[in-house]
């Protein structure tokens, strides 16, 4: 190369030296704005005044993890309740012999998928196949099968969650104080007379519903005795191996399930870098104009406010199966539960840490992607007629986010709450040797499970 040219290429690289660190030097300025704007947001909504609020516990830390004081943790329950949510060798009620032993709990709330299913619905008996291959078994028909006429909520951070379902409707506590003298109308809403806590309660009844067996018998045969001992020794053997024993394991277990390796979790944490430009804008606008913290404010970004948003019910999906009865009470929202004119078509505030893990949204599965749910919310139009404007909720109105804001809302909600490691939530066997979580013979196939 001549003289000539060496300055010419350093006449041209000089420039576009000092113009890319310019530009890095840019990108540094805004990203540190973004993170005073956001903190000074986060802060001005958080119930404390204070960002710490939304820091999440570690799974580990037990003492730091809210829970039911009538079932406290311990390492060997939440132990014990891990292997029965994936333990497919409880499925023995099931309607035929031909789906013994082959869901469980982990069919319809699957870790990799946000702990929900990846389908429409959910279906434990009755189901074949996994995931979005999940079908229904040829020996059974629409009304054998165990599949929900709502979409199931996801099981994250659940811990923070005081009355559990779409209308709140399991817990002596919280929003249920005052509710009493309609927990006898129904077999599921009676057993919040033993107490418990929304968690506890629900998978009380859950284990029954989703057609589940736990007994001495079982639990010998599969090698939980230890552990059940171990988890419930103020229990009198006569009773220790039990649905109930089973179901506050269960509970046990899901309370240790959160999010805290989500990259919001880290920014929070002090890790400035763990959010992108997009995401930390997507922050601003869940914190400030999208006025998502207006009803997502709790640890978990749920709440345990109640919203008609009229959206379709799940008898209104083209996909829906066994879902076929307008005014079942699961369409009814909070109203089916108190028997309230008021609180007729709404439904609780769900947490959404990985809630992009999954598609299919609000309680019918009416919004397909995480994209169309935040434009229903932008527009702020109601799709279903069966809901009387008279009970939408009032904090549903326009956002008039532009399609830049859309995006960077998405990417905060699909990126930034989304913990990338939740399979560490799922064990490494079942006592009972069976492939998990489904042990149809299509799952079987498809996870490659050991014959």
């Amino acid at each position: 190369m001549t003289r000539i040219t060496k300055y010419a290429v350093l006449a041209v690289c000089i420039p576009l030296v000092l113009l890319m660190n310019g530009c890095t030097e840019d990108q540094v300025d805004i990203s540190a704005d973004l993170d005073f704007e956001l903190d000074r947001a986060i802060s001005r909504y958080s119930p404390t005044g204070d960002t710490d609020f939304y820091i999440l516990p570690n799974e580990t830390d037990l003492a730091q993890i809210p829970q039911d004081s009538k079932n406290p943790l311990t390492p060997e329950k939440v132990e014990l309740g891990q292997f029965l949510f994936f333990e497919t060798g409880l499925a023995m009620d099931s309607k035929h012999s031909s789906s013994q032993g082959t869901y469980s709990c982990a069919s319809c709330h699957i870790p990799e998928k946000g702990f929900r299913p990846d389908n429409v619905q959910g279906i434990a008996d009755g189901g074949m196949g996994y995931a979005e291959h999940r079908g229904m078994n040829p020996d059974y028909t629409e009304t054998d099968l165990d599949v929900q006429e709502a979409r199931p909520l996801n099981l994250i951070n659940v811990a923070f969650v005081k009355n559990t379902a779409w209308n709140g409707q399991f817990g002596a506590g919280g929003a249920n104080v005052g509710t009493e003298h309609v927990w006898g109308e129904r077999l599921d809403t009676k057993r919040n007379n033993l107490g418990y806590e929304g968690l506890e309660t629900q998978n009380i009844q859950g284990v029954t519903t989703h057609r589940m067996l736990i007994n001495k018998e079982l639990v010998e045969e599969y090698g939980y005795k230890e552990l059940f001992d171990k988890s419930f020794p103020e229990y009198n053997e006569s009773n220790r191996y039990s649905k109930i024993t089973g179901s506050l394991a269960i509970s046990a277990y899901l309370r240790t399930v959160i999010s805290n390796k989500a990259p919001f979790q880290d920014w929070l944490t002090g890790d400035k870098g763990a959010l992108s430009i997009e995401e930390k804008r997507g922050a601003l606008l869940f914190f400030g104009k999208a006025n998502c913290n207006r009803c997502h404010y709790n640890q978990n970004l749920g709440s345990m406010e109640f919203h008609a948003l009229g959206v379709n019910d799940m008898d209104m999906h083209p996909s829906s199966v066994k879902a076929n009865n307008p005014i079942a009470r699961r369409n009814l929202g909070r109203g089916g539960f108190t028997k309230k004119q008021e609180d007729l078509y709404k439904y609780k505030v769900p947490g959404i840490y990985n809630i992009g893990d999954a598609d299919f949204y609000f309680h019918g599965s009416s919004a397909q992607t995480l994209e169309e749910l935040i434009e229903y919310k932008n527009i702020a139009q109601k799709e279903n007629e069966r809901v009387p404007d008279a009970n939408m909720s009032t904090k549903f109105s326009p956002l008039n986010l532009t399609e830049t804001e859309k995006a960077d809302l998405a990417t905060f909600i699909k990126k930034s709450l989304s913990d990338p490691d939740l399979t560490r939530y799922q064990p490494r066997y079942i006592k009972s040797g069976f492939c998990f979580p489904n042990n149809d013979e299509i799952s079987v196939s498809y996870l490659d499970c050991p014959e």
